[in-house]
């Protein structure tokens, strides 16, 4: 008999065989009743600085059923959330003949290509960019030397740009594939600590190896997978999709085309569009990249105990609502933390320039960064001088990183301002300590973002310095400029995952947006995955 205990208080030293025992007291079980008892979900607490400790659910597995009725923490469940249970799609053998054609090798189109291929679908995976260990090498030429290549950078490129910002598997979604995605991760070489933790993470070093992992599996099974091939056009016939033409001119004739592009694909939408596929402005986010000292927001946020092993580098998570006396409020919040990691340049055009942040497995770097970002509408933008217009998220994006890019005086570099000149709306032209590559400049971040994003973005740090005391402090700089939040585009689909005028077309992810981070952009493309498998 397996039973789920919740809300479990564990201290940070506590073995596990203690916590079991203390479990079966509170049972009122002899200690031969117990089979296994595994810690299945884990959270710190750290509201009380003189008091952190775990919250834990376990998994516990009796030799007898307890008696009824059962504690309010304590309920019977059927399977192990550690073990996989989601067996593998199939499809009829004589749909075998099939064949789909999956744009973009991020979350979304590579889980997208497994469970159709694991069916036995025969699938054509075409990525624009290049193979991760390629991509890695021309990130670090962008890093090193300000040399851009747009077809492979931290947004283009295998495993999508998740790779290369820490490998965040966090999510709000609820869906039954949750699980399954990371299960999956474990399969191809993820730790199995995933499973466990309330925040998990991979680690951009890890994940890494875990995409050319799923990328020999996909190969094994007979899918066609290409790197820097760029799909340029949809070929439709009559409402319905056909294949695609690639960059090299070549027709691919498919039954569906899942369209898994990531969120930067702005020559693709661009396209979408001119084809008349059905697609909308959405709300989306703009700001800056926050730089921190890691032993700073460890000290904020678990005081004396910070430096206790089993705590690893602090995260933070921050929300303010700014007021607007025309328009109300206006949400500002922390994205993407990324504890113990870096600030990364990820352009995708010539002349333009935008950062993230990543980390690797253990976040044991010196420095803590995360997107402070402000929300921003369509309504937003028509009232700035923007036109109404599906696309008009991406023109804004992009001057704002012309603009960054011009201030950092036209390369590839990041204009940067200490945290207190921002929010005091002075520029000293000094900067706190920091290792961003190539080059951080100093500028006035105020030039750069129009007043309309600056202000409420100000009063959201002094709002946050309200929340964690010390967080406003002048050893900390602002990167410009964060503008791949999401994309500010939604391509319009049916409940069966179609676009809604063009059918066989099957818009995920992030790019068509329907997701936001790895998780639910792979859930997505496995959502789409099972409605082309059909009923089963």
């Amino acid at each position: 008999m397996l039973y789920l205990i919740s809300n479990v208080r564990v201290e940070l030293d506590e073995p596990e065989s203690t916590v079991s025992q203390r479990l079966l007291r509170q049972l009122k079980l002899p200690a031969r009743a117990l089979r296994s008892c595994r810690c299945a979900r884990r959270a710190i607490d750290a509201r009380k600085k003189s008091s952190i400790h775990f919250v834990c659910n376990y998994e516990v597995e009796l030799n007898q059923p307890l008696s009824e009725p059962l504690p309010a923490h304590v309920r019977y469940i059927e399977h192990s959330s550690l073990q996989p249970q989601t067996a593998a799609l199939q499809t009829d053998s004589h749909r075998k003949h099939e064949h789909v054609v999956v744009i973009g090798a991020g979350p979304a189109g590579l889980f997208a290509a497994l469970v159709l291929a694991e069916a036995g679908i025969r699938v054509t995976l075409l990525e624009r960019g290049r193979p991760v260990e390629t991509r890695m090498r021309d990130i670090g030429r962008l890093r090193s030397r300000g040399e851009l290549n747009p077809e492979s950078n931290v947004c283009f490129g295998e495993g999508g740009a998740g790779t290369y910002t820490d490998g965040k598997l966090y999510t709000r979604i609820k869906h039954p594939f949750l699980r399954q995605v990371l299960h999956t991760f474990v399969r191809f070489g993820g730790s199995p600590e995933i499973l466990v933790d309330a925040h998990p993470h991979l680690g951009t070093d890890k994940l890494v190896r875990i995409v050319r992992n799923m990328r020999h599996h996909l190969i094994d099974l007979g899918v066609d997978y290409r790197f820097e091939t760029r799909v340029d056009d949809l070929l439709i016939a009559d409402g319905n999709v056909t294949g695609v033409r690639t960059a090299h001119g070549e027709e691919i004739t498919a039954s569906h085309v899942v369209l898994a592009t990531g969120h930067s694909a702005r020559d693709t939408f661009e396209r979408l569009q001119q084809l008349g596929i059905r697609m909308e402005a959405k709300s989306f986010a703009v700001g800056v990249r926050a730089e921190h000292p890691q032993a700073l927001i460890d000290s904020i946020q678990f005081g004396s105990g910070a430096a206790h092993p089993k705590l690893g580098a602090a995260e933070y998570s921050l929300t303010y609502q700014a007021e607007d006396r025309h328009l109300g409020q206006r949400g500002i919040y922390s994205f993407c933390m990324c504890p113990g990691g870096l600030i990364v340049p990820s352009p995708t055009e010539e002349g333009a320039m935008a950062v993230n942040g990543m980390s690797n497995a253990k976040r044991a770097g010196q420095w803590a960064n995360s997107g402070i970002v402000v929300q921003i509408t369509p309504e937003d933008l028509e009232r700035h001088g923007i036109p109404a217009h599906p696309l008009m998220g991406i023109a804004f994006q992009r001057q704002l990183e012309v603009a960054t890019f011009e201030a950092a005086g036209h390369r590839y570099a990041a204009p940067t301002m200490r945290l207190t000149d921002f929010v005091d709306g002075k520029s000293t032209g000094t900067l706190a300590a920091t290792r961003f590559k190539p080059e951080a400049v100093a500028a006035d971040l105020h030039t750069v973002l129009p007043d309309w994003v600056a202000k409420p973005l100000a009063e959201g740090f002094r709002g946050f310095d309200r929340k964690m005391r010390g967080y406003l402090t002048d050893e900390a700089n602002l990167f410009g400029s964060e503008t791949r939040t999401s994309s500010p585009v939604r391509i319009e689909r049916n409940e069966q995952m179609q676009s809604i005028n063009t059918a066989g077309l099957y818009p995920v992810g992030e790019g068509a947006g329907y997701a936001g981070g790895i998780v639910s952009a792979a859930v997505d493309g496995m959502k789409a995955a099972a409605a082309i498998i059909g009923p089963h």
